[in-house]
């Protein structure tokens, strides 16, 4: 379920951010595809980015605005149908650039580059960390060639990851140190993803700040396009208990997989927070959740409760909108949660059930 009154706050959020600064903020697709809210998240942002043709037909026929897509690599069978599409046209390499970025311009794209400020600020999540040891993501500056900078409109850099500002602050003096000079001669920045501006700690003033010194200096419009702010605590995941096992310790059998329902809680990994619930130990009664799978590892965590579970409780999962439904899957023949949306006025609206055909259609 996805709550319009939190999404709405959220947007409020970051259109503030837009009118204040100057800059534009585009919906990042790869977290959060549900097209049926794009309707109102355009209201308030300038478009939506894409990592490849499927995302980017679906931001420009559904989205609108501005379609930006970025790909470590292009298919050549499909780039002339990805131009139909998209309006800048990001790229991994110079080999990249050189292969494809004049067919580009011809078709009257804007050209970026992704570069690499080679300045990792993450720590322990190396799987989401572009800047790590051997990221194929993004140009160094040892791989950077001048030639191609007739080609160029802009550059772009994506480090964070579920980050504050600060750690964008850092990131922007290592690309200003490496790539800045080139930026005179541009159009466009664009700070990628990854900025969590709508958590409640986030200090937007130093983000308002950066984007103002970015345009100052280099005459150059600002871009950023989080995925996980746009949605950030505005769903929920509702699931009830199907059985309760005893191994050691109990354990609450689900009719929600980690697996195929919530895959980012074992990819990442994290533990989901769940509504009324706390850590193991903090409440009398603890309780290991899992799911239905035959993947012994289909658990989704430890938590404790103020009473005991029983068959047929209700359990809310909370911030389930971001990268949940992009990436759930069907493994052993699971059915998807039905996609609920829960308008303003408090009445629900069931955007889309699944079923067997769903499952069948893909294998």
């Amino acid at each position: 379920m996805v709550d319009e009154n939190l999404l709405i706050k959220n947007l409020q959020i970051l259109k503030n951010i837009e009118d204040e600064t100057g800059c534009k903020i585009l919906l990042a697709q790869k977290a959060f595809s549900m097209y049926y809210t794009y309707p109102l998240i355009s209201k308030y942002l300038c478009g939506s980015t894409a990592s490849g043709l499927c995302e980017a037909r679906l931001g420009k026929e559904k989205f609108g605005g501005e379609t930006h897509v970025f790909s470590p690599a292009y298919r050549k069978d499909e780039f002339d149908e990805i131009l139909e599409y998209a309006d800048h046209v990001v790229f991994n390499s110079v080999n990249q650039i050189k292969k494809f970025a004049q067919v580009a311009k011809n078709s009257g794209k804007s050209v970026g580059l992704r570069v690499n400020p080679e300045c990792s600020t993450q720590e322990g999540h190396a799987i989401y960390d572009p800047c790590a040891e051997g990221s194929r993501l993004g140009c160094t500056l040892a791989q950077f060639n001048e030639s191609i900078l007739p080609l160029l409109d802009g550059l772009h850099f994506h480090t964070l990851c579920e980050q504050n500002s600060d750690d964008l602050e850092k990131t922007a003096l290592a690309f200003e140190k490496n790539f800045g000079k080139y930026l005179y001669n541009m159009k466009w920045i664009n700070f990628g993803g990854g900025h969590h501006i709508t958590r409640a700690d986030y200090d937007i003033p130093k983000l308002k700040k950066i984007i103002t010194h970015f345009q100052q200096e280099y005459n150059v419009d600002v871009y950023l396009e989080p995925g996980e702010a746009v949605v950030l605590n505005t769903g929920f995941l509702y699931t009830s208990v199907l059985e309760i096992v005893h191994n050691g310790i109990d354990i609450a059998i689900l009719d929600t997989s980690a697996a195929c329902h919530m895959p980012d809680v074992i990819e990442m990994p994290y533990t989901p927070p769940l509504k009324n619930a706390d850590k193991p130990g903090e409440k009398p009664y603890n309780y290991r959740l899992a799911g239905p799978t035959c993947l012994a590892g289909d658990v989704i965590g430890d938590y404790s409760f103020d009473s005991p579970l029983k068959e047929g409780d209700v359990l809310v999962f909370e911030d389930m909108a971001l990268y949940t439904m992009v990436k759930t899957n069907t493994f052993n023949g699971m059915i998807l949660p039905s996609i609920v949306y829960r308008k303003n006025n408090g009445e629900d609206v069931v955007v889309k059930s699944f079923g067997y055909d769903d499952f069948i259609s893909r294998v």
